[in-house]
This record gives C-alpha cells, structure tokens and sequence, in this order.
C-alpha cells in the first residue's frame, strides 16, 4: 500500500497539460469515453502540492470508530460542488459489474424482439457526455444487488419479458394501468419475472419506469422485500427524484432493513452527483451507524476526490492502508485514470506495477487507458505495445478487444491497422463492432468507409437513434453539413426519434461549420419544444467555448446561466471556460470569486492565474470612464 500511497503523490505540472485535455474532449459514442469532459477540464492539471504522507495530519480523513478516528469535523467541504437534487445523476458505482456502456446494451435475444423501436431517446436519463464509463462500468445500482441476486437464473435474467415490453410501450403516466391490464389478463407476477424486467428497465437507462414498476408492487402488497429491494427502491427514486427524497424514503424503510446496503446506495448516489457535503455526511453517517469501512466506501470517496479535490486522495489511501483495507481492481483503474489525466506517465506505471504486485493484471479497459494516455502523452512506442498486447496471439480468440483496438488504432492514425481489425470482426459484426468501425473510420476522415459500415449495420440491425447519431457525429467532425442534415430528415422521416444525444451532434454539426449562433437557437428551440428532455452537458459547453473563444461576454454568461437552469452546477469547467470569455475580452471579471465560492468552488491553478489577469484589466477600465 505504500508504493500506492507514493503512486498518488502530487507531480509537477506540465506545459501540455492544456494540450492534453483538449486533445481528451474528442467525443467516443461508442467509447462511452471515460476520458473527456464529463469531469471538467481542471481534472487535467496537475496535483494541487500535498506534504509528505508521514507528515500529514488528518483533517481530511473520512471518521470511523478506528484507531485513527479524530473527530466528527474531519470531513469539511473544502473543495465540494453544491449539487442540485435534480443534478445529471450518472449511474451508481459499485463494485459488480455490469453491461458496459461501450457496446450496445440490446443484447442479441433481445434485439431479434427490436423493443427499442418503442424507446424515446428522452426515457434515458444519463448524459453521454456526462457518463465517466470508467466508474460507470462498476455500477452494482444499475443493476443493483437486489437484481443480480435474485432467484431467477441467468437464461429469465436474458429474455424480454411479456412485462418489459407493456411497460415500454406505456406512456410514463400509464405504466400503472398497464401492469394493471397485464395481470388481469392471468400474467403470473412471479419475483423473476418483476426482476428481470426492472434489470431490463435499467439496462436502457428507463429509470422512471423502474420506478413505477416497483411503487405498483409495494402499493398493490405483490413483494416481499429484502433489504437489497429496499436498496433498489431507494437508488432508482435518487435517480428520478434526487438525494433528498431518498432520504425521506430511508425513513419509511422498516429499521431492521436499513444495514449497510441501504446506505452504501445512498452514498453512491451522493458520489454521482458529485455532491460533496453529501457524500462525507452519509460517509460520516455510515460510521456512527457502526457500520465496517469498505473497500466500497473508499472507492465512493476516491470516485469524488477524483473530479473535486486530489489531494485528498492520497489521504483515503492512508486511511486504506491503516484500517487493512484492500485496494479493489476498480481502486487502481481510479488511480490510473488521474495519473493518465495529469500526464503523469511515471506515477501511472507505478501504480500499474503496484496492482500487479498485488496479483491483479489489467484487464482490457486497463490496457486501452494506459494506450490512450500514451497516445495523449506522445508515447507512440508504448501505446503500439500495449495494443499488442491487448490483440494477443489470435485476434480472432480475441474478438473482445477488438472494439477497443478500432478506436485505439484510429486514435493513434493508423487505418491499415483499423482495417486488419474491422475485417476480424466484419463477417459477424455485432452493433458495438459496428458503432466503433464507423466512429474509426470517421476519427480517420474517411466518410465512405464510414457509410458502407453504417449500411451493413443498417442491414443487420434494426437501428435506434444511438446508432444513427454516431453517423451524425462522423459527419459533424468532418465538416458535412449537408450530409448531416440528409441524415437527421431520413431520420425523422422514419420515425427515429430525436433526442438529446441528436441535439448534441447537431450542435457540433453546426459549431464545426462557424455557425455557432444557429447551433445556440437550434439548441434553445428543441429544448423549449421537448420539456421532458435535458440537453447534454457537452451541447452547453460547445456553445459556451466557441462564445469564451470570440470574447462574447453576453452569450457566454446567457449559455453559463442556461447550464445552471438545467442543473449543470457546481463544476470547475464550466466557470473556467466562462472566465475565458473575460479573459479573452480583456474585461473584468467583477464579483467572480464570490460567485465561485457560492458554488463552492475553489479556483485551481490555472483559474486562479485567469483571474489576476482579468483584475489586471479593473485599472484599465476605471481610467477609461475618467477620459
């Protein structure tokens, strides 16, 4: 563990480091990309300066009734984001895994029954661009305890249930009276049947109906439940209602269920949000309850430090190290992904050799960050290396690193490789294949090939918005604007529906083409016309860049104060980007660190630069209104 604590000390900044998160926020559809935007381009900056380890005090360590307990104050929110309850929730994290985000979550089976054809793009409540897959990918509340584990077996766990598909049909106010009309045409409402259909609900982000399916149960008496129902229940209400009415739903759970589970959800939840006084209060809460510190616990706390404050990091792992806390797989992935963020490849490999000293080799996720951050870092030698190594002897046994290599190769430029790939898996291709050959090819500026793939996965599949947007996207980062627009009429015309993933590279479509102002009234219009739907996180910050980038104080402030409507908060990028329009405008920024510190946000490094520049920019202004 002290090899992994020194892993986690602070590096020296690096010039690239602006470079590097620029080169980081090109959009992966098919990805899921753990490594753009979603946590804020001050992920990318170095270390904030952190004391010898041995030295430390503890101020910061989470309490529990252990050797090194020093208080209930230990948890200040020093460097917390306010987090609306109604804050883009990204799925849970856990330490089960579940379906990743990269491949299509239709599997075969259920694909042949085309259920998403029913499926408004507006029923998935994550944001693309908001979705860290490397967290998401650990996520035991998409598919909570109470789902993996219940009686039914693996082969009811794969099918379509007759109950999935009502549901899906039924408008959002009329789920109840669907499952009402299901069961009084003699439907046995069995538990393998209610649980995997909730599994299925949750795979296609439809948490509301999950939701609705679970309320019809407990007010119809038609479940028994467990502890890891009670959990279930409690995360898909803070995924639909937010952390505050969890929490009064805790207080209606029976005191003999509320163990561990109950709380561990609670705090994943909190952890998503990126709700930090949240997240130490129910950290804190979970102590004074009795309950064990966890490698799950720690890896919540890890999950948040990440995107809010690093420095803290190296605190958790101390505290790991004296309570015997093992390090999880999904600990070191954390820790890989900030050294690879801050261009740290040294602190990177260390902590690479560490997990392996510890008898865990890197899985395929592990090898394609490593060579992402490589690639990033200008270390072509290692990033074809670690390819290699992922492609194995036999790339045909392989096939599961081949949606992985797609990218990768296309990343690093190389299209014969992307072609010895595509044509492993061309014969018998499934939509994940499918989705990374068109996003490579698109990434390597050859729009036919893209097409024809898109045309064989047309023939194959039937196709939902996801798979036509990652076309949109190609067409989008290669300047199309005519072929975009084709694209998204066919789409309407038959019967696709446009959501926010649409709007999103519509958005791009038109920023790419100069014409930031259509792409603003384009984005404002959908979003008045469409209620139900957010806009991605990633639209907004297309629009507020190019605007920063002009000098545009008006409409940069006008797409800031849209983010904060939407329930985009308390997020570093967001102010950075906004105090680039000052910047960039040679104007003062007055009143910024209060409105910062509203949020509570602390200034990084480069923030804090920005804002001597824009003070610098007071005395000019002031002389001038005296001439």
């Amino acid at each position: 563990m002290w090899a992994l604590r020194r892993a986690a000390a602070p590096i020296r900044s690096h010039s690239s480091h602006v470079r590097i998160a620029q080169a980081f926020c090109a959009k992966s559809e098919f990805y899921g990309d753990s490594l753009e935007q979603g946590l804020g381009s001050h992920v990318y900056a170095h270390f904030r300066a952190v004391q010898s380890i041995s030295s430390m005090g503890f101020s910061h360590i989470p309490t529990f009734r252990y050797k090194c307990s020093v208080g209930r104050q230990t948890l200040s929110s020093q460097a917390g984001a306010k987090s609306s309850d109604e804050e883009d929730a990204d799925d849970g994290f856990s330490e089960l895994e579940t379906a990743s985000e990269t491949e299509d979550v239709v599997e075969k089976n259920i694909s042949e029954e085309k259920p998403e054809e029913q499926i408004s793009e507006s029923e998935f409540s994550d944001d693309e661009s908001e979705a860290d897959t490397l967290e998401t990918t650990q996520s035991g509340l998409v598919l909570s305890d109470a789902e993996v584990d219940h009686p039914a077996d693996k082969d009811t766990r794969k099918k379509v249930s007759s109950l999935f598909k009502v549901i899906v049909a039924a408008p959002r106010q009329g789920v109840p009276k669907a499952i009402d009309q299901w069961v009084a045409e003699g439907n046995s409402l069995g538990r393998s049947e209610i649980f995997a259909t909730i599994l299925n609900l949750r795979k296609r982000k439809m948490f509301l109906k999950a939701l609705q399916l679970l309320e019809w149960l407990e007010a119809n008496k038609q479940l028994e439940h467990t502890e890891r129902d009670y959990a279930s229940h409690l995360d898909l209400i803070a995924k639909v209602h937010g952390i505050s009415r969890a929490e009064k739903y805790i207080e209606r759970i029976p005191k003999s269920f509320r163990g561990e589970v109950i709380y561990r959800t609670l705090l994943a939840n909190c952890s998503a949000t990126t709700n930090l006084t949240k997240t130490e209060e129910v950290f804190n809460k979970m102590k004074d309850l009795g309950f064990p510190l966890t490698t799950f616990s720690c890896n919540q706390l890890l999950i948040l430090y990440k995107k809010l404050d690093k420095k803290k990091i190296a605190d958790v792992l101390l505290m790991m190290e004296k309570e015997s806390v093992k390090p999880s797989l999904f600990t070191y992935k954390l820790l890989i992904d900030t050294k690879g963020r801050a261009n740290d490849m040294d602190g990177m490999e260390q902590v690479v050799e560490t997990m392996k000293a510890e008898g865990m080799e890197p899985d395929l996720y592990i090898q394609s960050m490593i060579a992402k951050y490589y690639m990033y870092g200008g270390f072509r030698e290692k990033a074809e290396k670690i390819l290699k190594e992922m492609e194995g002897d036999n790339l045909k046994e392989n096939r599961g690193a081949c949606i992985h290599l797609l990218y990768l190769y296309a990343t690093l430029g190389s299209a014969n490789d992307v072609e010895r790939v595509w044509k492993v898996c061309e014969a018998s291709a499934h939509l994940g294949e499918f989705l990374a050959a068109v996003e490579a090819w698109g990434k390597l500026e050859k729009v036919d090939k893209a097409e024809a793939v898109f045309e064989k996965m047309q023939k194959s599949f039937k196709l939902s918005t996801k798979h036509y947007t990652a076309l949109l996207r190609v067409y989008a980062s290669n300047n199309l604007m005519i072929k975009g627009k084709e694209l998204v009429k066919k789409m309407s015309d038959i019967g696709i529906q446009i959501g926010p993933y649409t709007w999103d590279a519509l958005v791009k479509l038109y920023v790419e083409a100069g014409e930031v102002e259509k792409a603003d009234s384009f984005l404002q219009k959908a979003s008045e016309q469409n209620s139900n739907a957010k806009p991605h996180y990633s639209s907004y910050m297309a629009l507020l860049s190019q605007y920063a980038k002009r000098g545009d104080i008006h409409n940069a402030e006008k797409i800031f104060n849209r983010l904060r409507l939407a329930g985009y908060v308390g997020r570093m990028q967001q102010y950075q980007t906004l105090l680039q329009a000052y910047v960039n405008s040679k104007a003062p920024a007055y009143g910024f660190r209060e409105r910062m510190k509203a949020d509570n946000i602390h200034p990084n490094k480069t923030v804090a630069g920005m804002l001597i520049q824009v003070d610098g920019f007071k005395k000019g202004s002031v002389l001038s209104l005296l001439e």
